[in-house]
C-alpha cells in the first residue's frame, strides 16, 4: 500500500511537471496576501459602460483578495500610456500589472509598429521596477471581433503571459456589451474571472 502511494504522488509530480512544460504561458511568481496589482489600460481597464465597483480590477481585487489598483484613462493611446506608466510604477511598485492598452491606436489608426514598440516599452519598464506582466489582448476594429495579431507576437517576443482572448470573446456577445466596444457589468466580470484564471494557471494564485 506504501509503494502504491508512493508511486501515485511520483506520478502526479511528473504530470504537473509535464504540464508546465507544455504550457506556452511563463509562470509567475506567487503573488502574497499584500501583493500590489497595477491594472494599466484605458477605458477598458477604467471600467467605462459600468459603474466604478464593477470594473474588471474592481471585480479583481474582490476575486483574488489583492489590492488592485485602477490606472485606467478613457481614450487614452499607447504613447500618452509609455509617458504615464513611471510615475505610477514608482508611486505603487506593484508586484503584478496587467497591461491593457493599444486600442485607441486601432480606433484611429496608428502605425501597428509603433504601438508594439510602446506596448514593448511598457513590459520594459515595469520589468526594470520588479513588477512581472500580464498582457492583454485587445481587439482590431472590424466586422469580426478578433484580438489584434500584435498581442500574440508581442508575448512570444517578451516572454510574457498573454489573456489572448477573453476581451474579444466579450465583445462578440450583445448581452455582454454595453456598446460597440465596451463590456458592461456582465462583461467586466466575465474579464476578471478569465484574469484570475490565468493567474492561476501561470502560478501567481493557488489553486484552492
Amino acid at each position: 500500500m506504501r509503494n502504491r502511494i508512493l508511486y501515485r504522488a511520483l506520478l502526479g509530480g511528473v504530470l504537473l511537471l509535464v504540464l508546465a512544460a507544455c504550457s506556452d504561458q511563463p509562470t509567475l511568481s506567487p503573488l502574497p496576501a499584500d501583493a500590489v496589482i497595477l491594472a494599466f489600460g484605458d477605458s477598458l481597464t477604467e471600467g467605462v459602460g459600468a459603474n466604478k465597483e464593477q470594473s474588471y480590477p474592481a471585480l479583481l481585487a474582490t476575486l483574488t483578495g489583492r489590492r488592485v489598483i485602477n490606472a485606467g484613462i478613457s481614450g487614452e493611446e499607447s504613447d500618452a500610456g509609455l509617458a504615464r506608466l513611471p510615475e505610477l510604477l514608482a508611486t505603487w511598485q506593484p508586484d503584478l500589472v496587467i497591461l491593457g492598452h493599444g486600442g485607441n491606436d486601432f480606433l484611429r489608426q496608428r502605425d501597428r509598429n509603433q504601438t508594439q514598440a510602446n506596448l514593448a516599452q511598457m513590459i520594459a519598464l515595469a520589468r526594470e521596477q520588479g513588477s512581472e506582466v500580464v498582457l492583454l489582448g485587445i481587439p482590431r476594429p472590424g466586422l469580426l471581433v478578433r484580438t489584434h495579431s500584435l498581442y500574440d507576437a508581442l508575448a512570444d517576443e517578451r516572454k510574457v503571459s498573454l489573456q489572448a482572448n477573453a476581451i474579444s470573446e466579450i465583445l462578440s456577445d450583445k448581452a455582454l456589451k454595453s456598446d460597440h466596444i465596451h463590456p458592461n457589468a456582465q462583461g467586466y466580470r466575465q474579464l476578471a474571472e478569465a484574469i484570475k484564471r490565468l493567474l492561476r494557471q501561470a502560478g501567481a494564485l493557488s489553486p484552492g
